[in-house]
């Protein structure tokens, strides 16, 4: 069979000839990827197009299995040697969560594998170790007592309503792995002897746990204790591998379900994470916070970071964009200045991933609005470094810290 792969890199528009795909697949990647969830931007063969078919990537990194024969691979702008660096920041992962083997990423069908093996590695020596397990509740009618009666029959009915409490492995810590195991088998994104390792391993569980999906709302804010503290890593790698698949395509003849990286999700969690770790004291960052304007909270934004002062008041507000232009939009910049307003700071920040050709540094009354960059092309700490100094130098200084 000759392969009819195709490389793209997000954000950048590359032209096919019009045989390069059916107008079968055509039509499945627009409606897919295009009309649905704006992953891409597809354009058919037409004289605007010189009847070449026009991709671009929104944003994504990741690889589409269109067909049998044809996979389009979508790399990121950054080096792959920052992305896995950048990802384990962003999912607050420390080296030793990491183990202590170098990674070197080639491809992002290499980074998958990786973080497979990670969990894969974590979750084979929790199986050793014996599954964490908890006491859970249960309400049943029984012909026995067992724990507590919380009914009594009438007759001629004999079983009784109990309340009892039953210690097992079957808690939503467990019915995580299991169903990020059962989906990374389902994937097919993995080599042989690894997808072999990885059913084996969601097998284990089948005996015992009931695999379920969560939200994340509904996985955020997990406390672990001396007994679970090493699921904490685990959780965070089957919160990204669950997050970062993106869920069967509806219709046409693709061969198997797509893996697409949120790249623009990343940089919001990596900026939020490496500064968490950086900021000097007195400063303290808030992330994603919630602010409702009106009296019926008619107007409600999502703040991707707000920084307070070592007395607890906002002193800017920042907000990352993924994006590479030469100057900032007016869109982004009203989007910032509503959020500061809104929040009453001081300064409104965005960040972005390159350095622009025109930077943005302006006054607007009582409100200073400006750009920075977080150049995830060059070496992440140094990088980090230059935006932290740039970020403080123009914040305002509380005497009485």
């Amino acid at each position: 069979m000759i392969r009819r792969d195709q490389t793209l890199v997000e954000y950048q528009t590359t032209y096919l000839p019009a045989d390069a795909l059916t107008f079968a697949e055509g039509l499945a990647l627009w409606r897919n990827f295009d009309q649905r969830g704006k992953r891409l931007h597809l354009s058919f063969p037409s004289p605007k197009t010189e009847n070449q078919w026009a991709i671009t990537p929104q944003g994504w990194a990741g690889h589409i299995p269109v067909a049998a024969d044809m996979t389009l691979h979508i790399q990121p702008r950054l080096p792959l040697t920052n992305l896995f660096p950048m990802w384990a920041y962003a999912y607050n992962l420390t080296q030793e969560d990491l183990g202590d083997e170098p990674v070197a990423v080639q491809s992002l069908a290499a980074f998958y594998e990786q973080v497979v093996r990670l969990l894969l590695a974590r979750v084979q020596r929790r199986l050793r170790q014996g599954l964490y397990r908890a006491y859970q509740g249960h309400t049943a009618v029984t012909p026995f007592v067992r724990g507590r009666i919380t009914a009594y029959p009438q007759p001629p009915q004999v079983e009784l309503r109990c309340h009892y409490e039953e210690h097992t492995a079957d808690i939503p810590e467990n019915q995580l792995i299991a169903y990020t195991l059962q989906q990374v088998a389902r994937s097919r994104h993995c080599s042989d002897g690894l997808q072999t390792a990885v059913r084996c391993a969601a097998h284990h569980f089948q005996a015992t746990v009931t695999p379920r999906s969560f939200t994340p709302d509904e996985w955020v804010g997990w406390a672990y204790t001396r007994l679970n503290q090493d699921y904490r890593p685990i959780h965070a790698l089957c919160r990204f591998l669950l997050e970062q698949s993106t869920p069967l395509v509806e219709s046409g003849p693709f061969a198997g379900p797509p893996f697409l990286l949120n790249m623009t999700r990343l940089f919001e969690l990596f900026v939020a994470a490496w500064l968490r770790v950086h900021l000097p004291v007195p400063w303290r960052l808030k992330v994603q916070e919630v602010v409702t304007v009106g009296q019926a909270n008619d107007l409600r934004f999502e703040l991707d970071l707000v920084l307070y002062d070592g007395d607890g008041r906002v002193t800017a507000v920042l907000d990352t964009k993924y994006k590479t232009p030469t100057h900032t939009a007016m869109t982004d910049v009203n989007q910032v200045v509503t959020y500061a307003q809104a929040k009453g700071a001081p300064q409104a920040v965005l960040v972005y991933p390159v350095e622009l050709v025109r930077p943005l540094d302006v006054h607007l009354h009582h409100l200073h609005v400006r750009s920075l960059t977080f150049a995830i092309t060059d070496d992440l700490e140094q990088a980090g470094q230059r935006f932290l100094a740039a970020l403080l130098n123009q914040l305002p200084i509380n005497d009485n810290r």
